[in-house]
């Protein structure tokens, strides 16, 4: 039998077993239509209590409304039970989108954000060299300058970091937000833009290139299985390229079940203008 013939009779065996299944013209019937599987993901799957003849149902019921810790799961002799191993491999495919997938153009142009990018070449490079992720070529700063306010009191950005989708989720909530707060300040505050394939030490390129009293980069932080939305907001009072990490304010867990973007986005102007008033930012400002 050639190849060509075996593909011939298995296409049409398995164009009859799709016809019986759907009761096709030899009269057979369909089966019943099986029940919809069930969202790994949802909430309300995940808040299950597994463990067999607790003690006390209701509290560890209550133990797990206040966490996305993966408590009262059981066990299956030694291994994980089947609903926890599929739930736990659906939020690492999870958290694997979030870092691979690129913010969308329509966000972009809905927040009216111009887009520059790092040396960085695509998505793969992105991950595995994060000293280009903090850098920016000579052609990209010039083009900054000339689209962005210079010696701005405040600069605002929005980058993708290891999460596109931190950005998508709170990205059209935490923006206008902040920026309102800074307004209502009275601080001068630079353009918002958006800097693709960013790693947070690019904020010190950015600040220095702009002049800026203070940065604020908005970015995306690595997912985990608990959550791949979630955001953080690094502040620094005249950072500058090769400063020590102390130096920077950090507000992190903001999305839906951590900090709510809205407001984070209020918390965070105030912040900025607590900055503004101590010149200075990190551990220097807790102290």
């Amino acid at each position: 039998m050639t190849r060509e013939e075996l593909t011939s009779r298995v296409t049409q065996a398995v164009m009859e077993a799709l016809a019986r299944r759907a009761g096709g013209a030899d009269g057979t019937e369909a089966p019943c239509p099986r029940p919809p599987l069930p969202d790994l993901t949802d909430p309300a799957f995940k808040a299950q209590v597994l463990v067999e003849n607790p003690n006390n149902p209701e509290g560890l019921a209550q133990m797990k409304r206040r966490t996305p810790a993966r408590i009262a799961v059981g066990n299956a002799g030694p291994r994980l039970r089947t609903q926890t191993y599929l739930t736990l491999r659906a939020e690492h495919a999870g958290a694997q989108d979030a870092v691979f997938r690129d913010v969308s153009p329509e966000l972009l142009k809905e927040l009216d954000l111009v887009s520059f990018s790092t040396l960085c070449r695509d998505r793969n490079e992105h991950l595995t060299r994060p000293d280009l992720g903090r850098r920016f070529s000579p052609e990209t700063l010039e083009d900054m300058k000339k689209r962005c306010v210079r010696s701005p009191q405040v600069q605002v950005y929005l980058s993708d970091g290891l999460s596109s989708q931190a950005v998508e989720a709170n990205g059209a909530d935490i923006l206008p937000a902040l920026m309102d707060g800074l307004h209502d300040e009275g601080l001068r505050v630079g353009p918002p833009f958006f800097v693709r394939f960013g790693r947070v030490p690019a904020m010190d390129v950015v600040s220095e290139t702009l002049d800026a009293e203070v940065t604020c980069v908005l970015i995306g932080e690595r997912p985990g299985l608990a959550t791949a939305n979630s955001m953080s907001a690094y502040i620094s009072y005249r950072a500058t390229v090769g400063m020590p990490e102390s130096r920077r304010t950090v507000v992190s867990n903001i999305h839906a079940a951590g900090i709510p973007a809205v407001e984070a986005g209020a918390h965070i102007a105030q912040l900025i203008r607590t900055i503004l008033e101590k010149q200075t930012s990190g551990v220097e400002l807790q102290q």
